[in-house]
């Protein structure tokens, strides 16, 4: 796999990267999913809530998109962030903050964005108690699979995860996972997967926070 190495934990890294650029159009692409859209932010809203068995206080959804999953959020939380490269505002009611501004938060979710960090070590300093993730799940079956995947996308998803690796990633960094899924495959089903699940998502504890 040129240009491609796995790196500690087990993760898939793109080693030369010509990044794309993360704009108003990119965003708004999100918005061509009409009512899937919304359906995504209750289910995660709902999976949160569930695991945590309370109403957090405070959220960041880090590349926010189009903002569904906050106008969800901001009905119920108090205090609802968004932290994206893209100009497309956050929903009123919300606030856009840079994304090292990110302090004392009870969660900070990462929906299909940390694959396109430059460094997905950047969790470990994050200052929150939880981290709500979903990722393309990589099964890489093969050298052939992986270069015909649909999620692979050069220059846009740098790094590429199956379950173990992604919790072996979050334990190297400080933390804890409580709850694993395939649950957006509900919405985000994918044929070509032949059974094979299309969406991974953890939460993850930091561990000072067990």
């Amino acid at each position: 796999m040129d240009n491609y190495e796995v790196v500690e934990g087990g993760v898939i890294k793109q080693k030369i990267v010509h990044k794309i650029t993360y704009d108003y159009t990119y965003s708004n692409k999100y918005n061509q999913y009409g009512e899937k859209s919304n359906y995504m932010a209750y289910l995660r809203y709902a999976v949160l809530q569930g695991v945590l068995q309370s109403i957090p206080e405070s959220i960041v959804d880090v590349g926010y998109g189009n903002g569904s999953f906050l106008e969800v959020c901001k009905q119920t939380i108090k205090n609802t962030y968004g932290c994206d490269l893209s100009d497309y505002p956050v929903p009123e009611g919300c606030k856009k903050i840079d994304f090292c501004d990110i302090s004392n938060v009870d969660v900070v979710c990462f929906f299909d964005s940390l694959e396109h960090f430059d460094d997905i070590s950047v969790i470990k300093n994050l200052d929150t108690k939880y981290i709500f993730i979903s990722v393309p799940w990589c099964h890489n079956f093969s050298d052939e699979w992986f270069l015909n995947w649909y999620h692979r996308r050069p220059n846009e998803h740098l790094w590429h995860f199956n379950k173990e690796s992604l919790i072996n990633h979050f334990s190297i960094n400080g933390y804890t996972c409580i709850y694993t899924s395939n649950i957006e495959d509900i919405i985000r089903q994918n044929s070509s997967l032949e059974g094979h699940p299309n969406i991974l998502s953890c939460i993850f504890k930091k561990h000072d926070s067990i």
